[in-house]
């Protein structure tokens, strides 16, 4: 099956599920029992899944004062054109403008191993079954992390709130020092970095809980600072607002998804992530196909694309380095953490695959966890002036097979998936959010068509 009918069949699915009303009348009352009619014919282990489930939200909804429904949300809770995916989303603004656009999403409250408060947003479940009672995505392929290094285990409370033996330092100040600061074509690698948030080797955001629950969890707040997209943040209403970062998928932009963390410190500190260490060790670098026991999907950021501001085709990790300037992010103070000043960096508009699909689809291959495989223009075609923005990944497969685009990585294994491109060996996790219909379709002329 190839990357286009793959797409497409998952794209139609999507779309139906943001149009359908897929959760039944009775929800918040069994939500409020801690029952669900699916229960009698569960299995033992689906049960317990379920039950925690439920423990959770209800330990949230009643920190927030809130009903569990309004904490999970509902498939129309926006206009079907905004797509959005990640159904317990709060809100969403300027979803067309890039440059501004943002999501809001709900805090819960964990324990630190020092004993403190954590706040944290949930994205995504490993369970179809979970996933619908919470409000999150689906990602089957976070279950192939269970057990391995990558992971998290943690413990719930007598609250209900989750206990991390890991943990996350916000206080570091960004700065991003790029490969030739006076070329953005030779900015990447950059020749330093430091990441403006830095996990501990216990942290993932791979999080599995006591009754087997697998969620994808990102730490936005503690004592030492806030993640550095977010934009807002309201500890007694329980909401936090985070930047959207734009993508390419389909030949549609608008791809917004979130980036929480990275598995190495470039990508953590170029896209204003945590670096989290313990994420390296998931598996499989290089390996999308869907009967894999990878928990990664492929993507592919574009090395040295077109750097400038104004052009309709700028599309650069490179510029996105030129662009990122030290100092702490957060515009607004949180207590006695004083407000960034530093500016909002320019999205490298990485592409990707395809949009989650969160019904029990058998073609379910999404995960928030992205295997980096990045390409680069070779120097025939920058010479030509060929290069533009690559919009998909069936655009991607054409330019490498012209001879226009090939992988920067040297060493790392090749995805076949990806073009034939080197996995660069860095997770990103990037949950996506929405990808909404009204976002510009572009179809480019590919060499030899």
């Amino acid at each position: 099956m190839t990357p286009t009918t793959l797409n497409g069949i998952m794209r139609a699915a999507c779309l139906s599920v943001a149009l359908a009303v897929t959760l039944t009348a009775g929800i918040e009352a069994t939500h409020a029992q801690g029952i669900d009619s699916a229960d009698a014919v569960a299995s033992p282990g689906e049960i317990r899944r379920r039950a925690e489930a439920r423990r959770l939200l209800r330990s949230t909804a009643r920190d927030l004062g809130i009903r569990v429904r309004d904490l999970v949300g509902s498939p129309d809770r926006f206009p079907a054109e905004q797509n959005v995916f990640l159904q317990s989303t709060v809100a969403v603004a300027d979803l067309d403008d890039p440059d501004a656009a943002t999501a809001t999403l709900r805090l819960w409250k964990g324990i630190r191993p020092n004993g403190d408060i954590a706040h944290y947003i949930i994205t995504e479940s490993a369970h179809f079954d979970v996933a619908q009672i919470m409000g999150l995505n689906f990602s089957p392929r976070m279950i192939n992390g269970v057990g391995t290094e990558g992971a998290m285990e943690v413990t719930i409370d007598g609250a209900g709130r989750l206990i991390f033996p890991g943990d996350v330092d916000f206080s570091p100040t960004l700065e991003v020092i790029p490969g030739n600061p006076d070329n953005p074509d030779e900015a990447f690698p950059p020749a330093f970095v430091q990441p403006g948030a830095v996990a501990d080797a216990l942290w993932s955001s791979l999080v599995v809980t006591p009754a087997g629950n697998v969620f994808n969890v990102q730490q936005v707040f503690n004592s030492t600072g806030v993640h550095d997209r977010a934009t807002a943040i309201d500890l007694e209403g329980g909401t936090v607002t985070l930047q959207l970062l734009d993508g390419f998928q389909g030949g549609q932009q608008y791809y917004y998804h979130l980036v929480t963390d990275a598995s190495a410190p470039e990508p953590a500190a170029i896209e204003l992530g945590v670096y989290a260490p313990r994420l390296a060790n998931l598996p499989s670098f290089g390996v999308s196909t869907p009967e894999s026991t990878s928990t990664l999907f492929g993507f592919s950021p574009v090395v040295n694309g077109i750097t400038d501001l104004d052009s309709p085709e700028r599309q650069s990790l490179g510029f996105t380095i030129t662009q990122t300037v030290p100092g702490t992010f957060f515009p607004i103070g949180v207590g006695d953490i004083p407000a960034g000043t530093a500016e909002r960096p320019v999205d490298p508009i990485n592409v990707f695959p395809f949009d989650p699909v969160n019904n029990q689809g058998l073609l379910n291959n999404y995960s928030p966890m992205w295997d980096a495989h990045l390409n680069m223009w070779t120097q025939e075609a920058i010479d030509q002036g060929l290069r533009r923005r690559i919009v998909s990944f069936d655009d991607l497969r054409n330019l490498v097979e012209a001879g226009l685009v090939t992988s920067f990585a040297e060493n790392g294994p090749s995805d076949g998936f990806v073009a034939g491109l080197n996995s660069a060996e860095a997770i990103i996790n990037c949950p996506v959010i929405a990808q909404p219909l009204f976002s510009p379709l572009v179809g480019p002329a590919v060499p030899g068509e």
